[in-house]
């Protein structure tokens, strides 16, 4: 390591703390990211043991790291591998109000009130973010660590929470770095180290997913707008897991549908990170994957409606006129039918999908599960277990009669029968199988 000046040093400890406290005994890669003069990101990804010897590099302005780790050094949403944290950031900035006045407005108005307190807060040079560690959790949790971020993202809306900052793929400022905008320092206030489990906090904050899971019922009930919600964004991530599923089993030539595979991506994006600037790098980065990618200007162009239909499902009047129309609300509503039209997904790409799947495979999956129920209510086997037993058991009896041959060679076929518990037929029929 180079020798560091007092100042790098310290930048150097406060950077440490902050990355370590957060990333404690993670999981996956982890994004460093660096916004250049010109408004370009300079990104690198590293692992967890990685993190000590690489932060000597990341010192100065305008530095970033992700809150969430990836399964591979890519950040994007379905690269998901622990979702760590929620965390809500609070651009005070632009309702002229001070950083730390806001954190004090905070603590007395809503912190242990309508929501947690923090474990630590950012200062971010012109606002702040704050920041609950939650236990890990695998991405399948996604739709619902959405849901608890957007609650805690309306209870501070009223101070300048930007709803765009809510993605689980967001980077944030590292604590002894510096905000450019203003020179400010960004630093860190440590509050605790407690990390909250995910369900704790939607038991808590959010009974009505709890309920909505319990209720077994089939009768059909007006459900409320945030286990509607919560339903759609579940809906939503398994489609988008597999348009990335159908790219791999096609080793991403996709030709003859990149631009709607590309739509969809981007329209699905959108409904799950709120972020339309950070939908569209992700949806570029995917389509850059390709063997054969399309231009950026032209796939940019050629999914340019889906943000359009993104933007259209939040205005009211909108839906109301897709509604009076006979439709579920604004924006897409694809049914499964349509998709696997477009993009002439097979009934053997479909046996690895989660949702985007026919009548006929629903049916091969349920057939499925009723033969596992059987087996499983049964204690029955399947034929290959059940062929793989006998074979063992043959030759458990060939070794047997093999051995009571070698130490009684007279013995008749009636005899070796009685010792070896077996038929006179099936001693026969073994004794066929040594002479082969």
């Amino acid at each position: 390591m180079q020798n560091l000046n007092t100042v790098e040093s310290y930048a150097l400890d406060e950077a440490k703390r902050h990355v370590l406290f957060h990333h404690h005994k993670a999981s996956g890669w982890i994004t460093f990211a660096k916004k250049e003069s010109d408004g370009s990101w300079k990104q690198y990804h590293y692992q967890p043991a990685e993190l000590a010897s690489e932060l000597p590099n990341w010192l100065g302005d305008n530095i970033f790291f992700s809150q969430n780790t990836f399964f591979k050094p890519q950040r994007r949403i379905e690269n998901i591998k622990q979702l760590r944290a929620l965390y809500v950031d609070i651009d005070c900035h632009n309702l002229n109000y001070d950083p730390h006045w806001v954190a004090e407005k905070l603590n007395l108005e809503v912190f242990q009130e309508d929501i947690p307190s923090p474990n630590f807060i950012i200062f971010s040079g012109r606002g702040l973010v704050c920041i609950w560690l939650i236990e890990p959790v695998p991405y399948q949790a996604l739709p619902l660590w959405k849901a608890v971020q957007n609650y805690f993202y309306e209870r501070l809306e009223y101070v300048g929470a930007d709803k765009k900052s809510i993605d689980s793929t967001r980077v944030f400022r590292i604590a002894g770095s510096v905000n450019s905008k203003n020179g400010e320092e960004v630093f860190v206030d440590y509050r605790h180290d407690y990390r909250y489990g995910l369900r704790e906090l939607q038991a808590e904050y959010l009974p009505e997913l709890t309920l909505a899971r319990q209720n077994t019922s089939k009768k059909p009930g007006r459900k409320s707008k945030v286990v509607h919600l919560h339903n759609v964004r579940s809906l939503h991530y398994a489609r988008l897991l597999d348009l990335v599923k159908i790219a791999e089993l096609r080793d991403y030539d996709l030709r003859g549908h990149r631009e709607q595979i590309c739509f969809l991506y981007r329209y699905w994006s959108c409904c799950l990170t709120d972020n339309l600037k950070e939908s569209l790098n992700q949806m570029l980065e995917f389509n850059s994957e390709f063997k054969e990618p399309l231009p950026k200007h032209e796939v940019e162009r050629a999914t340019r409606s889906a943000e359009k239909a993104w933007k259209a499902k939040s205005d009211v009047k909108a839906n109301e006129e897709a509604i009076a129309k006979g439709y579920p609300g604004a924006g897409y509503n694809l049914k499964n039918a349509t998709i696997i039209r477009w993009l002439d997904i097979t009934p053997e790409e479909q046996q690895h999908l989660k949702t985007i799947i026919d009548g006929n495979e629903k049916r091969r999956r349920k057939r499925e599960r009723d033969k596992f129920a059987y087996r499983e209510k049964h204690n029955a086997v399947t034929r290959e277990v059940y062929l793989d037993q006998q074979k063992e058991n043959t030759e458990d009896k060939l070794w047997q009669l093999k051995q009571a041959i070698k130490r009684h060679p007279d013995l008749s076929n009636r005899k070796l029968a009685a010792q070896l518990a077996i038929s006179e037929a099936y001693v026969r029929k073994l004794k066929k199988y040594l002479s082969t």
